[in-house]
């Protein structure tokens, strides 16, 4: 479970930033004061034009950034005083990640199952899994540097699920990717929702938030416009579909 309560980021703004943007101000909001749960074995989505603040909130969950207010507990664990612990509970997925091109994508998820504490017979039984699952049999032993933006993706969520943590976190996880990649990443966040874990993604494709969401939260400018269960958004529709009732919520912010 995630819990998520009046999270504030802010980011300090130097003097040519400040020039630039014209602003007396001494830092920029990220994220405003926002608050949400996320459910064991539902699918989370959090919402947003580019800017507003989604990727932000997701490095904080991650613990690659502290709050400057506010707090974040996964599965009972306070992200800043127990941020160790909660390493151990998540995997996060953002396409920024980089991978080492030098070595083999069985080097690299064996690597991190090391790091993790993953024993060599749960990881040999993960591998298989995910490798079916993604499609991977066929280039496992190739070096990283030479597969394409497709296949570094699929090494990549191997790694982020090579420990089977309870919390995943999936940052645009389909952005730029081919149908049948998509599709594949698509069928693994449904299986983790099978498996009772704690799933929250970010998208900008509608489609894949209809097809996957059970809750969701629409933030802007940092600040939180919506937040519920997909039956209750859809419930309250302006518009006559999910793109354009989301296009009307962020132009009325």
């Amino acid at each position: 479970m995630i819990e998520v309560k009046d999270l504030r980021k802010e980011f300090p703004l130097s003097k040519q930033q400040k020039a630039e943007i014209q602003t007396t101000d001494t830092v920029s909001v990220a994220v405003d004061s926002i608050s949400f749960t996320c459910q064991p074995g539902k699918v989370f989505s959090l919402l947003g034009p580019n800017g507003a603040g989604k990727t932000t909130t997701l490095r904080m969950l991650a613990t690659i950034f502290n709050p400057t207010s506010g707090t974040i507990s996964i599965c009972g664990h306070d992200s800043v005083k127990e941020s160790e612990l909660v390493r151990k509970k998540i995997g996060f997925l953002t396409g920024s990640t980089g991978l080492y091109g030098r070595l083999t994508p069985n080097e690299l998820i064996t690597y991190f199952g090391d790091l993790y504490g993953v024993s060599k017979a749960d990881q040999a039984i993960r591998k298989e899994k995910l490798y079916d699952l993604l499609d991977m049999h066929d280039f496992q032993n190739k070096r990283i540097a030479k597969l394409s933006t497709g296949m570094k993706q699929k090494v990549s969520i191997c790694r982020t699920m090579i420990h089977d943590p309870e919390v995943v976190i999936f940052d645009e996880p389909t952005s730029g990717l081919d149908v049948i990649t998509a599709e594949n990443i698509i069928e693994l966040i449904k299986e983790c929702k099978i498996q009772g874990k704690t799933v929250i993604f970010s998208s900008h494709i509608m489609s894949e938030v209809d097809l996957l969401c059970d809750d969701l939260a629409i933030i802007n400018k940092g600040k939180l416009l919506f937040q519920g269960t997909m039956d209750a958004f859809r419930a309250n529709m302006q518009e006559t579909n999910l793109t354009a009732e989301f296009i009307r919520i962020i132009r009325n912010s």
